[in-house]
């Protein structure tokens, strides 16, 4: 039976026990079952190691004083970049914490994102004969646990958006700055908060767009990943740390 036939079924089941079937319905029943061939979860596993095998990228510690284009800004007290975008660290003293568990009061760093919106987290969604699947990316960052994290189609801040680092183009990034322009529909856009406990009043904004199923998509590199809900969901339970948070935050409002 064919991937449509079954949600109608399934659908028409909840309807008849007088439970609401709505936009979001489908993305419950894609998590109940893998409708992907066999042995796919097995070969993302593999995809997802041998990107961390072959990962160059590395992280040392140096002292911030030998930070390149980093500067310690007098007139703020806080640690800059040279474009002034990015992000700052800057120092708070914390006050009327009655409810924590150091109630007088303390001292921290935060990371202050320039503008304080810190950028896209894009979930790129697409139909494969009438199945439904995610683009994530075997996205590199230096503070990852493994350096390699299984992440959205897009995870990038204005800054980078911008090209403040002088660097690439983010991948897909057109699809998400500018919908109304390519063939995708609109499915989740919202602005979401970030851990408020070390980045100071950041959010982003997160995104899903289903892209036209008669329409093919290009992958730009074998970093890139049809996967569906359910696999993702089984990656997130089964795997060591291999999917980040940002993507565990979109799939949370579906």
């Amino acid at each position: 039976m064919k991937y449509s036939e079954l949600f109608a079924q399934y659908s028409n089941s909840l309807k008849s026990l007088g439970l609401t079937v709505d936009r979001f319905t489908e993305f419950k029943f894609e998590a109940l079952w893998d409708f992907s061939p066999e042995g796919a979860l097995e070969a993302i596993t593999e995809w997802y190691r041998n990107h961390v095998e072959n990962s160059t990228m590395s992280a040392r510690l140096i002292p911030l004083s030998e930070c390149r284009q980093w500067h310690f800004d007098s007139d703020s007290g806080s640690f800059c970049h040279d474009s002034g975008e990015f992000f700052r660290v800057e120092a708070y003293r914390i006050s009327g914490t009655g409810s924590r568990e150091v109630d007088s009061g303390w001292d921290q760093p935060f990371l202050t994102q320039v503008g304080h919106d810190g950028g896209i987290l894009g979930l790129l969604r697409k139909r494969f004969d009438g199945i439904p699947y995610y683009l994530i990316e075997a996205k590199e960052e230096p503070g990852n646990y493994n350096i390699v994290q299984i992440s959205p189609t897009v995870q990038a801040t204005y800054s980078n958006l911008k090209r403040a680092h002088k660097g690439k183009q983010t991948h897909y990034s057109d699809l998400f700055l500018n919908p109304q322009e390519h063939p995708v529909s609109v499915l989740f856009d919202q602005w979401t908060s970030e851990d408020g406990g070390r980045l100071f009043n950041k959010r982003n904004r997160s995104m899903l767009l289903e892209y036209d199923e008669s329409v093919e998509l290009e992958l730009v590199s074998n970093r890139f990943r049809w996967v569906t809900l359910y696999q993702l969901k089984q990656l997130i339970r089964d795997g060591d740390a291999m999917v980040a948070p940002h993507i565990r935050g979109i799939l949370s409002a579906l």
